[in-house]
Order: C-alpha cells, then structure tokens, then sequence
C-alpha cells in the first residue's frame, strides 16, 4: 500500500499538516479500516513500539492507540505520570533522548502544550499529539474523517460547535480551515475560543474557501449546520470551576429544538466522554441523528493511519 507523505517529523497541531496530506491520511485510513473489517492482516509496523505518556486519563486515546499498534503489528507501552520519572525530577529533554533510545514513536497526553512541544525539540523519533489543554489533533482528524466518510467530501460542509471553546473547537477550527469547510463557533464570551487560534484558523479559511465565525447565539450558529457538534462543559482539571461553566453553558445544550434548526439530515457530533443531559440530551445522543459512535471508532482508523505516515517517514530518513 502507498503510504501518506507527510512533511513534518511530529503532529502537535493539525496545522502541522497540509491539505493535501489530511486528504491523503484520510484515503488511507480508509484503506486501513476495509482492511481491519474484513480480518486481513496490515501489520506495517512489525515490530515498532510506540511509547504512550499519560499525565491526563483517557479511554479512547488509551485503548485506540494501544488497539492500532496491535494492529499494525507492532506494540504500545503504557506509561503513566507514576511509572516514569518525568515530572519527579528527570526533565522532558532527558525523557526524549532516552526514549528515543526505545521506541519508534512516542504519544503524549498532558496538560500544558509547552510540553509536547519540548518533548518535540529534544525526540529523535516522531512524537504525537494525544492531548493538550491546547490542542487535540487526533480528535479533529478523526472527525473530519467521519463527516469525509459521510460527505465523501469535507470542501463546503457547515459545522457548527455549540459549549466551551476548549481544546476541541480549537483543533476543529484549524482543521476545518483547511479543508475548506465552514465552521461556526457558539460559546458564551467568558469560554470563547482562543484569539491566536482563532486568527489563524481565519487565515487558513481564506487560503482553502471556507469560514470560520465565533458567534455567541447556538441558534445562529447551527442554522443551516450539517454537522452539530459538542463537547463536556467541565474538561479534566477544571473542576473547581465546574458549577460556574454549568451557570454558563446552560443555554448551550445540543436538544432536539436546537437541532431541528441545522440543515435536513443533520448529524450530531460529541467527541465523549458525554455528560448526559448536561451538555447532550440523551434522546439526541441515542438517536438516528447521532454519529457519536462512529467518532469514537475512527480515532483507531485515522491514528493507524499517522502512526504508519510518522514511524515509516522517519525510517526512510535515517542513513
């Protein structure tokens, strides 16, 4: 199989890619995913290891990487903010060398975006993007992936993002932009998205032909949307703001009423864990109109994809 090429050596942001190399990581994630349903074997990284640094908690980002290494025939190490010494003396520099030493890839779930980006600098081998209070690139991609499966094409498509303007909607935005899709943005003025983001993601609509708005009105927002989308109001390490986001958000709930105003087939989108009946009814989550599930899935599908574009890249390189 052709795999995708990408330009750069890590995925921090999504703006580390290219259009042409989203599309590409798309085609092949869906290679990979006809592959995987029908049980023939894809094992293009035999052998490789990818190690896994885990400072925030996840399901999805745990178990779809570790799930597409397997898969992929190589194998992924767990390695909590307990059993590495990052953070308990060691710097991140120290942990980049020496894990490069190791592994081939090395996937990052933290807090502060200033530390993938160093553990980035200091990497001999690709390092990914797993989350940041930042950024979060592989959710972004992996829901473009899914509207890609839907559309068969994200150029024109409106997606509207209805709560907190967190890491989420940041990496929506981005990756939107430079589809050319048009993205609209709800959110009270106290969680509105980042200013930098925001300018940036503009510029790259104005390249690619799509848009991006920040509104304060749900209802504006989703009108005419193809794609509803929603994320948790109180994320990882906000909870002692928990009863003031609640206060905030409250108009900001994804029900049928604010569904009925997106476009005629319109898909509702959550990139969970999903408070039920805070910040998605349940009747909208469960529903025929939901492709929550199908989100979740694909985080395996595209994450395989880049895992081969990075690993197989860097290896091509080395003399």
């Amino acid at each position: 199989m052709k795999i995708p090429k990408i330009a750069s050596k890590h995925l921090l942001t999504v703006s580390d890619l290219s259009r042409e190399e989203i599309l590409s990581l798309f085609s092949f994630a869906a290679k990979l995913k006809a592959m995987q349903k029908a049980g023939k074997p894809h094992e293009l990284l035999k052998g490789k290891l990818l190690a896994m640094i885990f400072e925030k908690s996840s399901t999805r980002t745990r178990v779809s990487f570790e799930a597409g290494m397997f898969q992929l025939g190589g194998h992924a190490m767990f390695l909590s903010k307990d059993d590495i010494q990052l953070g308990r003396g060691e710097t991140v520099a120290d942990t980049a060398r020496v894990l490069s030493r190791y592994v081939n890839a090395i996937m990052i779930r933290t807090f502060e975006h200033a530390k993938a980006e160093e553990l980035a600098r200091h990497a001999d081998v690709p390092v990914i993007n797993g989350l940041t209070d930042t950024y979060h690139p592989c959710q972004a991609l992996a829901d473009f992936f899914t509207i890609y499966e839907q559309r068969t094409s994200v150029e024109g498509v409106k997606l509207a993002y209805v709560g907190d303007g967190n890491n989420v909607a940041h990496s929506l935005m981005l990756c939107g932009a430079i589809l050319g899709a048009h993205v609209a943005v709800a959110t009270p003025d106290i969680y509105t998205p980042s200013k930098g983001v925001i300018e940036r993601a503009k510029e790259f609509s104005r390249m690619h032909g799509g848009s991006v708005t920040i509104q304060r009105d749900p209802a504006e927002a989703v009108k005419d949307a193809d794609f509803i989308y929603t994320d948790v109001w109180v994320s990882m390490g906000q909870e002692d703001d928990a009863e003031d986001r609640r206060i905030a958000l409250r108009d900001y709930r994804i029900n049928r009423s604010l569904v009925s105003l997106g476009a005629a087939g319109c898909k509702v989108m959550h990139c969970l864990p999903a408070h039920r009946g805070e910040e998605i009814d349940e009747d909208v989550m469960d529903s025929e109109m939901s492709i929550v599930f199908e989100q979740a899935e694909n985080r395996l599908h595209i994450q395989k994809a880049l895992l081969c574009a990075l690993v197989l890249r860097t290896l091509s390189l080395r003399p």
